[in-house]
């Protein structure tokens, strides 16, 4: 019975949803691996976050089903290099089998998914760095739906990248420091974020009930819209996507205080 009611429910949502104006970006932070994990009694580092990398599959069904161009996950930061070493290896695996994956996956080329990393890739060992090869150069010339994997991602981690690949362009022009200086805008940052020739994200969805950004998107996510929701992301489900869309639908949009 209860999955009849969540069925109704679910197709009633999509349908009232489907009535309006989609988000053109979504970013997720992907949050409550471990206390997932820990509430079915799983430890196992990697067992942990291939729960959470077979959802992908989920979101992107999803994203394609309402036309949404362009998701971003945050799947593993800077900061997480910090964790005990099973536990980055772990993680770092499961995010090197997804993006094998995904490379062969024939619903990837079937809907023409361009899968692309952004972070500090310089981090990452080599054996990862080949899967994000892979995976970019089997779907480079895709245009159907932009799948974004923000890994050995942090936000002024970018913008400090993205300063330093300015100043160093302008480096190699024999560019004045007073011209330098003028030169320094916000469109020019921009350009040398990992996000460069991408929209800013018109919504943000946090699972696992923490309400913070933790440095995702920092500079990008300046006019977004924010949702949090109580789910983890293994169990993140179709309603909870729906609702956090109905939930941007629902507000007026304002650029500015």
């Amino acid at each position: 019975m209860l999955r009849l009611i969540y069925y109704v429910y679910a197709r009633r949502l999509a349908r009232d949803v489907g009535r309006r104006p989609m988000p053109c970006h979504v970013g997720i932070i992907l949050d409550g691996n471990r206390r997932h994990g820990r509430s079915l009694g799983i430890t196992e580092p990697r067992e942990l976050y291939d729960l959470g990398a077979e959802k992908l599959d989920d979101v992107l069904d999803w994203c394609a089903e309402l036309g949404i161009p362009t998701v971003t996950l945050w799947v593993f930061s800077t900061d997480n290099f910090q964790r005990p070493p099973a536990e980055v290896s772990g993680i770092l695996g499961s995010i090197e089998a997804k993006l094998t994956a995904l490379a062969c996956d024939p619903a990837i080329h079937r809907r023409r998914v361009r899968v692309r990393a952004i972070g500090c890739l310089a981090m990452l060992p080599e054996p990862v760095l080949a899967a994000i090869s892979a995976a970019e150069r089997a779907t480079a010339g895709y245009d159907g739906l932009e799948l974004n994997i923000a890994v050995a991602y942090g936000g002024r981690q970018e913008i400090a990248d993205a300063v330093r690949g300015l100043l160093k362009c302008r480096a190699a022009t024999q560019s004045t420091l007073a011209e330098v200086i003028e030169e320094i805008t916000p469109e020019s940052i921009a350009s040398h974020l990992y996000t460069a020739g991408l929209p800013d994200p018109d919504l943000i969805i946090r699972t696992s009930g923490e309400i913070r950004l933790s440095g995702f998107l920092l500079w990008q996510s300046a006019h977004s819209e924010f949702y949090f929701t109580d789910a983890p992301w293994p169990a993140f489900r179709k309603i909870d996507f729906l609702r956090a869309i109905r939930s941007f639908q629902q507000r007026r949009r304002r650029f500015g205080c």
